[in-house]
């Protein structure tokens, strides 16, 4: 399969290029939601404002993605990659300097459509440009990828406020974006453009699945915000995204020359492989969530503080990625999914029948650590799996999968969790608030026992009796939400048991030669 591709001086250029373009797509989004607050403050933005700010970054990642794999077919991926370094590079650059709401989201839409390039085109591109036997490092490479950006984020912005400006969240990407542009010219050849193919284009298939699945995704990224279905924008949101899917599915069924084979997708293993990286990302995007919040919320800390567990959880993955490869070369592939996802079920349980109000970074290190090693171990066996089952000619409607998976599953978790915890906090604080009764005997001689405590202080009686029942208002919520993110662990570990089950009816992947219209598992990948 990879010898059909054209061959480059520096071939490795190119598949560190996709895979430096994978880290930096997901490192960007997760600064951005690290550092909303700065990027609130410094611009004077309203909370219901600043809300908007990721969401039009990951939206256009979702818009373009699918297209972006059809683009690399007919033009070749250096010349999608540098086209998407430069859209990346410039909206970057110009985001700091917007001077109000709409040209900074504008900018930002226009940023994370050249950043929405670079994931879809890194497993296509691996598959076709490594030797088969190298399949499992690169697949093992592009998770270690994934988890390295979602834990080192929150120290580099944590840096940037501390020692930069907010502005740099932004402008970082610049030279990181020039970089790999460099990377992409001298590693990947030209390909001339198949004019052919352009003019097959499948033009209504494209833009009503771009269309729809950007719907419903701002939906849900914004509907906890919203009150969901309380929200006429949000409902008509799902309308309008579901009806171009629908519409997206009765076309590419009856097109003679289909953008997607539905088929394929919706029939065998794949959608039992795209609900396990849906289930994996759900996860850990839920987790990632989960953690930096108690942190915050209950424990008060600052991103740089909540950095410190998280750092240390990318360490390891250098250690992991290679491990990956090595297990996924050695043993069923069903089997290192399997154990992947066993640690982080354990690891959400482990935290949600041990976590106190008074855990710290350090008392997050152990289970974190288990989840993110977990995590590299299912997504990149979840893919595997995929790909030992593919036929050559399916190759890119698989990156329009995993694409789709990656960001719906990641928004999925996110979206559910948050809701989840905030209707957890809001039941627990009701449910904590109707054992304190105003007169109560325990009631009162907490609060006088309090008062007396501030009034020492030099304090008047009044003023001291009004600190003492803030402080219980205060305590009531900060166990409201400490019950709210031991059941939000508890329901990540549920589900990711439900993850597990759904490996037990994925067949084996093909291991041996057998004929070429059998999957690219054909290929003996660990002696070809």
């Amino acid at each position: 399969m990879s010898a059909a591709a054209p061959t480059s001086t520096h071939p490795w250029l190119g598949i560190g290029a996709v895979l430096f373009g994978a880290f930096v797509s997901t490192l960007n989004s997760r600064l951005s939601s690290f550092g909303l607050a700065d990027i609130r403050g410094a611009l004077g933005l309203s909370v219901d404002e600043a809300a908007w700010i990721t969401t039009a970054q990951t939206v256009a990642q979702m818009m373009i993605g699918p297209v972006a794999v059809w683009a690399s077919m007919v033009l070749g991926p250096r010349r999608v990659l540098l086209a998407g370094c430069v859209v990346f590079a410039t909206g970057s650059a110009l985001i700091p300097l917007s001077g109000n709401l709409e040209s900074l989201l504008t900018l930002q839409f226009v940023a994370g459509l050249g950043s929405g390039c670079f994931v879809p085109l890194t497993i296509s591109f691996l598959l076709r440009s490594l030797p088969p036997r190298y399949w499992a490092i690169g697949i093992a490479a592009y998770a270690l990828n994934l988890e390295a950006s979602l834990n080192i984020s929150a120290s580099v912005e944590g840096f940037y406020a501390d020692h930069a400006s907010w502005a740099w969240i932004f402008w970082q990407n610049v030279p990181l974006a020039i970089g790999m542009a460099v990377c992409v010219q001298l590693g990947i050849p030209r390909q001339p453009v198949d004019r052919v193919a352009a003019a097959r284009a499948d033009v209504f298939g494209m833009a009503s699945a771009a269309i729809g699945f950007s719907l419903i995704y701002t939906a849900l990224d914004q509907g906890n915000r919203l009150d969901w279905l309380n929200s006429s924008l949000v409902v008509g949101l799902l309308i309008g995204g579901g009806l171009m899917l629908v519409a997206f599915v009765i076309h590419e069924f009856t097109t003679p020359i289909p953008w997607v084979n539905l088929r394929m997708l919706m029939g065998g293993y794949l959608p039992i492989v795209a609900l396990l990286i849906i289930g994996v990302r759900f996860a850990s995007l839920a987790i990632a969530y989960l953690v930096p919040q108690f942190l915050i919320v209950v424990r008060g800390f600052r991103a740089p503080e909540v950095g410190e567990v998280l750092i240390w959880i990318a360490v390891p993955q250098l250690i992991v990625g290679p491990l990956a490869a090595l297990l996924l070369r050695t043993v069923d592939a069903r089997f290192v999914a399997f154990f992947g996802l066993g640690l982080i079920g354990t690891a959400c349980w482990i935290t949600s029948t041990h976590l106190t109000g008074q855990w710290t970074t350090s008392d997050f290190l152990a289970t974190q650590l288990m989840q993110a090693l977990g995590q590299t171990f299912a997504i990149s066996a979840g893919i595997f799996v995929g790909v030992l089952h593919l036929k050559p000619a399916d190759v890119p409607t698989f990156g329009v999968l995993i694409q789709i998976a990656r960001l719906f599953g990641g928004e999925l978790g996110f979206a559910f969790i948050v809701t989840f915890v905030r209707v957890t906090e809001q039941v627990s604080s009701h449910v904590f608030g109707t054992h304190v009764q105003a007169g109560a005997v325990d009631t009162l001689s907490r609060l006088q026992s309090t008062a007396a405590a501030i009034a020492s202080r030099a304090e008047s009686s009044g003023a001291a009796a009004a600190r003492a029942a803030g402080l219980l208002a205060q305590s009531i919520r900060t166990q409201a939400n400490l019950q709210a993110y031991v059941e939000g662990f508890a329901m990540v570990a549920a589900g990711t048991l439900l993850t597990m089950l759904m490996l037990v009816i994925i067949e084996p992947p093909p291991q041996g030669p057998a004929s070429p219209s059998q999957g690219l598992g054909r290929l003996r990948w660990g002696r070809s």
